[in-house]
């Protein structure tokens, strides 16, 4: 099948006519146009106005199936498509294993092409790998651009992590070049790094660049370091924040025994975001008992003793994290930038914090700093 991209960008387009928002204001006018997909010629797909599809009507040989994942179009070769816009436009809740529409079963087959709004619900990519829809020779193009994302510069990053790719306006794309040029192998760009630190500060949006990250991998377990919150108000609301926007089928493991979980996920295609690398040092200090006050209520305390136990945590954490075969993303604190604490405690924290995520920043393929929700990588 023949697609012509005649427009990318949002239902406004990007920029948007008379927005005043700073991404708008980046782009000259029409740098993209309203999305508009036009199939051989034939069939043509705009947000909302894919109606054509629900009847499953095959114009020229061609069969459209609206589904919870979108418009699913098989060509007369048995090539098969898939444009998935926002899923208010879809009008269904979350995918369901067992649904059938009015076409009978659903196909599990994979797609050549996927035509997805990523800006949306980015962690629907990872759904359809995880299901085989999406596999490394299915190519996946980016569309319903918008200023939902600040800049071009932006989105090229994000589509790295995704394993994606946006292309301009009046591009033509055709699902025999993609088999043809790659029966075998990943037509997508190159993927992203295998291990990640991402530091901050508090309400910097580290987590939430952790969790951007890898929305669109198939396989991803958060690995959780916080201690439970009890009955304090605020711990259960900041938990529960993080829950709600976790992806559905991602797996949530609350651990501090980070090295066993990086030496076990051997698993090829498995990601751990782990959050984080503050708590869980702060987790190790309770149970070596390492903190100042631990000599007031025990007479017997031994501080060396301690900070060795606590040293040598450190360096099961660093070992596993270098030899790790997943893909991890860790978020951890940048604390060296604010007063010198006020306590032994603290003092003691901060150095011991600081000098692990030293190590394995070392150890690491990518580092970034992300301030006031906005990423910067730190060179080596």
């Amino acid at each position: 099948m023949e697609i012509r991209l005649e427009g990318t960008g949002g239902p406004r387009g990007w920029p948007a006519p008379g927005c005043g928002c700073a991404s708008c204001g980046r782009l000259s006018s029409g740098h993209r146009g309203p999305t508009s997909i036009v199939i051989d010629g034939i069939v043509r797909l705009t947000p909302r106005a894919g109606d054509a599809a629900h009847f499953g009507v095959p114009p020229g040989g061609r069969l459209l199936v609206r589904t919870p994942d979108g418009y699913e179009i098989t060509g007369p070769d048995g090539s098969r498509v898939l444009y998935t816009p926002c899923r208010d436009d879809l009008h269904h809740d979350e995918y369901d294993e067992d649904h059938e529409d009015d076409a009978g079963p659903r196909p599990r087959e994979p797609f050549d092409l996927v035509l997805i709004d990523l800006l949306d619900r980015p962690e629907r990519l990872g759904d359809l790998r995880r299901r085989g829809r999406v596999t490394p020779g299915t190519r996946v193009v980016a569309v319903h651009l918008d200023h939902r994302i600040p800049s071009e510069d932006e989105l090229a990053r994000r589509l790295v992590h995704w394993r994606a790719e946006a292309v301009p306006d009046g591009t033509v794309l055709d699902t025999r070049d993609i088999a043809a040029r790659h029966p075998h192998g990943d037509p997508s760009p190159p993927g992203p790094a295998r291990r990640t630190l991402l530091l901050g500060g508090a309400r910097s949006g580290k987590s939430e660049e952790a969790e951007l990250r890898v929305a669109a991998d198939p396989d991803v377990t958060y690995v959780a370091t916080g201690p439970a919150p009890g009955e304090d108000p605020a711990w259960l609301a900041r938990v529960k924040l993080h829950r709600d926007r976790r992806p559905h089928h991602w797996r949530t493991l609350e651990t501090i025994d980070l090295a066993a979980v990086l030496t076990g996920s051997d698993t090829p295609g498995r990601t751990l975001l782990i959050d984080g690398i503050g708590t869980w040092l702060a987790a190790v200090f309770d149970e070596c008992r390492a903190w100042p006050r631990d000599r007031d209520r025990d007479p017997g305390w031994d501080s060396d003793l301690a900070r060795t136990r606590v040293a040598e945590r450190c360096d099961e954490l660093v070992a596993a994290w270098r030899r790790t075969r997943a893909r991890v993303v860790a978020v951890s604190d940048e604390i060296g930038l604010g007063v010198i604490p006020a306590t032994a405690a603290g003092r003691l924290f901060r150095d011991e914090l600081g000098r692990l995520n030293q190590r394995l920043a070392r150890e690491s393929e990518d580092v970034a700093l992300v301030i006031a929700g906005r990423p910067l990588p730190v060179p080596i």
